[in-house]
């Protein structure tokens, strides 16, 4: 793609996402996928930014939280949260936004569908908030979590319980042993990817993945419980 393209697909994001960007190679840097090198001198990627992103999201998912539920504990706004900060919702909410129309990919990646795959478009929905709350401000970060959550933060409002939680009861129910089992790690210290499976007595594993081992965990309970038709 050449820069004149490029520019092209940025400037749509801008209005798809209701902000101009003061530092435009900010958020090209935001969208550039770590594959992508420039000759010897490598590209700056997301990375970063999705570091960055990922804490300003908890930050303003937990403060609104706070507001819509003033009178729960932490634990009853725990599960709202887990549901609201994960990849699977940062990946809805990146396709809400077409963010993939203008993500920079290495060849290679682009011909593997890397602008449809789960894990980057939840990575660069993060770093996109990043860019955001860097060249705009905690309010036009906030702005795009409002838009392109949607409907989300209405969705947790019957405090579904957490997917641990509901899987450890259903096996208890059961009397059935319950572990979970570390498959994979990859990606850099700063921005880790866990691959996990949930054991239970009797019962084929189901995998589930995440940026910590506890969002993994989860991620593979869900998975189990929905393979049985269970919901938390």
């Amino acid at each position: 793609m050449s820069g004149r393209d490029h520019d092209a697909r940025l400037a749509e994001l801008e209005q798809r996402i209701g902000y101009v960007f003061n530092d435009r190679a900010l958020l090209r840097e935001a969208v550039t996928h770590g594959s992508v090198d420039n000759g010897a001198r490598k590209k700056r990627d997301y990375d970063r930014l999705e570091f960055l992103g990922d804490r300003v999201l908890g930050l303003i998912v937990a403060e609104r939280l706070l507001a819509e539920h003033q009178n729960e504990t932490e634990g009853q706004l725990a599960p709202r949260y887990n549901a609201l900060v994960n990849k699977h919702a940062c990946a809805r909410a990146a396709r809400a936004a077409e963010l993939g129309a203008a993500l920079v990919l290495s060849p290679s990646e682009e011909a593997s569908g890397g602008r449809l795959k789960e894990a980057i478009l939840a990575d660069i929905c993060e770093s996109v908030i990043a860019a955001l709350y860097l060249d705009g401000g905690f309010e036009t970060a906030r702005a795009f979590v409002t838009k392109f959550w949607g409907d989300a933060f209405d969705d947790v409002k019957s405090a579904p319980r957490d997917a641990k939680t509901a899987l450890q009861e259903w096996a208890a129910a059961r009397k059935r042993g319950l572990s979970y089992v570390m498959i994979k790690q990859t990606g850099p210290e700063h921005a880790p990817h866990f691959i996990i499976e949930a054991h239970v007595d009797g019962f084929p594993p189901a995998q589930g993945e995440g940026g910590s081992k506890r969002d993994a965990q989860r991620a593979a309970a869900a998975a189990f419980l929905k393979e049985r038709g269970v919901h938390g």
